[in-house]
């Protein structure tokens, strides 16, 4: 039986050897270390998400300063596409630093990262990344968002309604569209009869989430969209109500009979 290892530990020396290897291919000045070191003398006693910003950081330190030229080169070593419907932490965690690099140090290049969220979004996730996107400019984003929940990638998708999630784990909370949530369920609409359960479970999360935001205005939402519900968006409906329905709320429970 292999020995369970608690996802922080992948977040160390070893994998910054590893981002430096993919990076020295195409940027054969970077180097490997010093970048190793910074990660190895700081990272112990740290937990996951300070982990992931100590590496993003040191691998500023080491990319060209020039922001164009260093996701230039990131682009270069994010691989294959991700065939499969699984998340971070399964394929492509190791990008979770790179994609944590375009959050923190990308905001004033905003067509330059968003495009870079599309792509590391075929191989990991950008639901993190997209958020200090969507508060400095969140109709241009809620726009692109908008895109991407047509897109054919079922990844991309997702990202349409992840990224939106105003309670989104591990990510601080976002407040903007609670009073009025029109903006995000426009972009949901999409995606309420999506083939993929992988974009389904998103969609369930996210107005979950909005309904402890804005009960009467997302059950309102669900009344609408059971009218002509197919199979897929009951199942999105009882989903999103699970908790209503664990408390036996008799509106969640006529929504779901």
């Amino acid at each position: 039986m292999t020995e369970y290892k608690k996802l922080k530990y992948y977040f160390d020396q070893e994998l910054g050897l590893l981002l430096a290897k993919k990076i020295k291919v195409y940027y054969p000045k970077f180097k490997t270390r010093p970048f190793v070191k910074v990660i190895q003398s700081s990272v112990e006693e740290l937990e996951l998400k300070q982990r992931v910003e100590l590496i993003a950081d040191a691998l500023f330190r080491q990319l060209p300063a020039n922001y164009h030229d260093a996701l230039d080169i990131l682009i270069k070593i994010l691989g294959p596409e991700n065939a499969k419907e699984t998340g971070m932490f399964t394929e492509g965690y190791w990008l979770m630093p790179v994609a944590f690099y375009v959050e923190k140090y990308g905001l004033d290049h905003y067509e330059e990262s968003m495009h870079f969220v599309e792509e590391v979004t075929k191989r990991s996730t950008g639901e993190y990344t997209i958020r200090p996107f969507l508060l400095a400019r969140p109709e241009e984003t809620l726009a692109i968002a908008m895109n991407w929940s047509n897109n054919k990638n079922s990844h991309i998708r997702r990202l349409a309604s992840e990224g939106l999630r105003p309670r989104l784990p591990w990510a601080k909370k976002i407040t903007i569209f609670s009073q009025d949530p029109t903006p995000v369920i426009s972009v949901l609409e999409n995606m309420k009869s999506d083939p993929s359960a992988y974009v389904r479970k998103s969609v369930a999360n996210n107005l979950a989430d909005f309904l402890k935001e804005n009960y009467e205005y997302i059950i309102s939402v669900l009344i609408k969209w059971e009218a002509n519900a197919s199979k897929e968006t009951q199942w999105i409906i009882k989903h999103a109500l699970r908790n209503e329905i664990k408390k036996e709320n008799p509106i969640a429970l006529q929504l779901v009979q």
